[in-house]
């Protein structure tokens, strides 16, 4: 079920005509019943795990709040992350690991009869996971309560905006929206449509509309691709997936806020960061902060000296590309991040600027923009890559310039910039000073016209196909 189908959006109209007429508490449970009729769409089997993960958490929660020795404490919290950690495992590395653990015995001339289970990966498993452990960690440590009520924790955990991508909420955060009582506010309505009529657009008017040359470009013999043609590609991914991915979160918040919650801001302009590190503090930020307080900072973070802290960068982004996907494409993607982010922090001791002239420390954020941009770009080309040899390839296609007959390099660019531009132009505008502008005013003419534009790509050029959401698989 997505939320650009004609039936997400019936289903969303009916929970909402029922959902303001019921008090706070048969909205707790209404929103519950809804989520998992939701969830059970896609298959109602793999509802069991989102169950199995509410049942343990929600015990063990209590359990560690109760207990007084460590020892207690410490074993209901293993309960909880060999659950969690253990159900993601199987689901989403257990073949992986497999596969990779037979190709190492072949080349020792070893036999490994142990097969894959070819086990369907349950959407959404690693986002839910990751909530459900921050939560239990925060009890462990003491910076939140558990929930009193078992319906208010299982819709913490299934609350069906953001349960399949995101995103990651925070205990503190959403759970006091869970238990406290909501009331229906006209400014809300508004906040909410402004960002789903976003979402919309940025999902359905680009990034649908920019997956088929990402496709014709990825599915195409590396060897047979020009320089233009990889450079575009990549180009149109970093598109697309910001696209659909943001697009995404800005729906799932503006559903959320149609309901009286309020949701975390997922993105900020990524593309506009100076620096690898400003990139993750701008890219999926339920995310990244939840790596850097659960893994991050219990590693050592910037504790133990400089190579510590350079272990700790790499340790960290390898486990986040490991957590998008079972496959070295993503572990590489990992290690380039943590990479960047430690010759970032090496080189950020002296600024880059230091010794510039006047002239060219003004170009130097452009330059920072851009460097980091291609960075980025980079290691999206093995993110969206099949294997780790397809990226080498296209790379050294990249690298050496090759030539090619030019037709669908140039029709692709003309499609990327009329897809695309406007949106960055926008968000460019939106960039101001250092900060970003929540929402243009609800009145005028330049809210008029970005209201004008979104819904007439939305209504003359829709996607000749519609794709599901990048991070569905993840």
């Amino acid at each position: 079920m997505l939320f650009n189908s004609y039936v997400f959006w019936l289903f969303l109209g009916l929970v909402l005509l029922v959902y303001w007429r019921l008090s706070h508490r048969q909205q707790n449970g209404f929103l519950l019943l809804a989520s998992y009729v939701f969830y059970s769409a896609w298959d109602w089997r793999f509802l069991s795990l989102i169950l199995l993960s509410t049942a343990v958490d929600y015990l063990a929660s209590h359990r560690i709040h109760r207990s007084t020795g460590p020892r207690q404490r410490r074993a209901w919290l293993a309960l909880s992350l060999g659950t969690n950690l253990g159900l993601l495992g199987l689901f989403k590395y257990f073949d992986f690991f497999v596969a990779e653990l037979a190709a190492l015995a072949a080349t020792a001339g070893l036999q490994w009869n142990l097969q894959t289970l070819g086990i369907v990966l349950p959407v959404g498993i690693s986002f839910y996971t990751f909530q459900t452990l921050g939560y239990t960690v925060d009890v462990y440590r003491r910076q939140v309560a558990p929930a009193r009520s078992p319906l208010d924790f299982a819709l913490y955990v299934a609350f069906f905006p953001q349960l399949v991508a995101g995103p990651i909420e925070r205990s503190a955060r959403l759970l006091p929206q869970m238990q406290a009582p909501r009331r229906w506010r006209r400014g809300d309505f508004a906040a909410g449509l402004d960002d789903v009529l976003m979402g919309l657009f940025k999902k359905v008017a680009v990034a649908d509309n920019l997956a088929p040359i990402v496709n014709h470009i990825f599915a195409a013999p590396p060897g047979s691709l020009s320089a233009a043609e990889v450079m575009l590609g990549v180009y149109a991914f970093a598109i697309q997936i910001y696209c659909d991915f943001s697009g995404y979160s800005s729906i799932a918040r503006g559903v959320a806020r149609w309901m009286g919650f309020d949701l975390m801001r997922n993105f900020a302009c990524p593309y506009r960061a100076r620096s690898p590190q400003e990139f993750w503090r701008r890219w999926h930020i339920s995310l990244s902060t939840w790596l850097r307080d659960y893994l991050y900072v219990p590693l050592g973070g910037n504790r133990g000296g400089r190579l510590a802290t350079y272990r700790n960068l790499l340790l960290t982004m390898l486990l986040g590309g490991l957590w998008h996907g079972a496959a070295w494409t993503f572990i590489v993607w990992g290690a380039l991040h943590g990479g960047w982010l430690g010759v970032h922090r090496a080189l950020s001791a002296r600024p880059a600027w230091v010794g510039l002239r006047q002239a060219a420390r003004r170009l130097w954020p452009l330059l920072s923009v851009l460097a980091t941009f291609h960075l980025v770009c980079l290691g999206w080309l093995y993110f969206r890559a099949e294997s780790t040899a397809q990226a080498a390839t296209m790379l050294g296609r990249l690298g050496s310039l090759a030539a090619g007959e030019g037709s669908f390099a140039m029709s692709a660019g003309v499609m990327l910039a009329f897809f695309a531009l406007p949106l960055l132009v926008y968000e460019a505008w939106q960039f101001h000073g250092g900060r970003m502008v929540p929402r243009l005013p609800r009145h005028g003419l330049a809210y008029g016209s970005v209201l004008a534009y979104a819904l007439g790509m939305l209504l003359l050029f829709p996607a000749p196909r519609q794709n599901e959401f990048i991070y569905f698989q993840f």
